[in-house]
């Protein structure tokens, strides 16, 4: 098992409307780099990491291979594949590709590509916990209430101390989040995260705590807040 390799899969095909700007958040400057260049990097260090398998809306894929990718000389990166139409699409179309490259019980990493605050101590959490059981679900306490609503009324308040944010990675021995993947589209299933995936199945997946700066960049607020992390952890290396 300790022979075992691990492998980033990184979606990195939304379109980011949220965020308001003329190009794909993905690409926005964070500290004179794009986010998901701070992303790779994250892989790219990891001596946990084999490589990388970065997944882009096709049309981007020339663009991000020379200015991201050849840029940043991000040698970890395998290939860079045409995203899906969802994000489960695009997940599936990087699991394919690993297909060839990762034995059956060798993990998979899947992180979002604006998410560029991942700590290592996370990684290495992750993959061992992936390792030993069903698969690794980072994720956070909830900090606020949470209401359900229906047609504008509260119907219901959970309980929070029952309740967590899901992140990522969310990390899997590849022949589980594989056939997880290979089931639902079969069935014509969409689910909310890659873990759900994982759970319908009956797989148990367990959480890894997380951290609150792991963050993922999706409006213009979070961007300012991505940049006040930088300039943190930029002072504290000083």
């Amino acid at each position: 098992m300790n022979d075992c390799k691990a492998f980033a899969l990184i979606p990195a095909a939304g379109m980011g409307k949220r965020m308001g700007a003329s190009i794909n958040k993905q690409y926005l400057q964070l500290g004179g780099r794009a986010i998901v260049a701070h992303t790779l990097s994250v892989f790219e260090q990891s001596p946990l990491i084999a490589g990388i398998c970065l997944v882009i809306p096709a049309d981007e894929i020339p663009y991000c291979r020379e200015h991201v990718v050849e840029a940043g000389g991000f040698r970890k990166v395998m290939e860079i594949v045409s995203g899906g139409r969802e994000r489960q699409n695009s997940v599936m179309n990087g699991l394919n590709f690993l297909q060839g490259h990762a034995a059956a019980d060798d993990v998979v990493l899947i992180h979002d590509g604006v998410r560029p605050f991942l700590a290592p101590a996370l990684l290495r959490e992750s993959i061992e916990v992936a390792r030993s059981g069903d698969g690794a679900l980072v994720a956070v306490p909830a900090k606020d209430t949470i209401k359900t609503v229906r047609d504008g009324y509260v119907i219901d308040t959970p309980d929070r101390e029952t309740l967590w944010q899901a992140q990522t990675p969310q990390s899997f021995r590849f022949d589980i989040i594989h056939r997880a993947h290979c089931t639902a589209a079969d069935d014509n299933f969409t689910g909310t995260d890659d873990s759900s995936l994982v759970e319908r199945l009956g797989g148990r997946v367990r959480i890894v705590r997380g951290d609150y700066r792991n963050i993922k960049i999706t409006t213009p607020e979070d961007l300012v807040l991505a940049q006040a992390f930088l300039s943190a952890a930029e002072e504290d290396r000083a």
